[in-house]
Parts: structure tokens; sequence; C-alpha cells
């Protein structure tokens, strides 16, 4: 298995809001992408179509499955790390 692209301790470091349930989520989704380099666009796609899936669902007002429930994990913290960027730019 590939090492991770940023390292957890350095993401905790450089964004201190994310928490330890966003970290796990990101190593884990993360691995999974990287897990077979020939297939990443198309897992990376399956993970974001989930995570849409799932906050469809928590926004109905269901529960989503639990590969749906650790892609919107990942997606959420991804967004906790754009944000400060985001804010810089506009």
């Amino acid at each position: 298995m590939k090492l991770l692209p940023v390292d957890p301790e350095r993401l905790r470091e450089q964004f201190p809001h994310l928490t330890a349930d966003d970290l796990e989520a990101y190593v884990a989704v993360t691995r999974k992408v990287l897990a077979d380099p020939g297939a990443k666009g198309r897992v990376m796609r399956g993970i974001m179509e989930a995570a849409t899936a799932g906050r469809d669902k928590e926004a109905a007002g269901d529960s989503p499955s639990p590969d749906e429930a650790l892609a919107l994990r990942y997606l959420r913290a991804v967004e906790k790390m754009q944000a400060p960027v985001a804010r810089r730019r506009g």
C-alpha cells in the first residue's frame, strides 16, 4: 500500500479544526482511492456519488448506508480543508 499523499498529523497541524473522525475518513477513503492506481478516477467518482447520495438521504431524514456515510464524512473533511482557501480568494 502506498503512503498517504499528506500525513494526517500534518493535516491536523495545518487544519486544527479537523476532528479525529474527519482524519479517519480522510485516511480510509484516500487508501481506497490509492489501492488501484489505474482506477483512481472511477473510485473517486464513486465516492463523490456516494457522498452526494448520503447528503441527499440525510436531508430527507433518512440514514445513509455505511459506504455513503464514510464518503460523506470524507467530503465534509475535504470541505473543512478547502474552506480557508475559499475565504482567502473571496
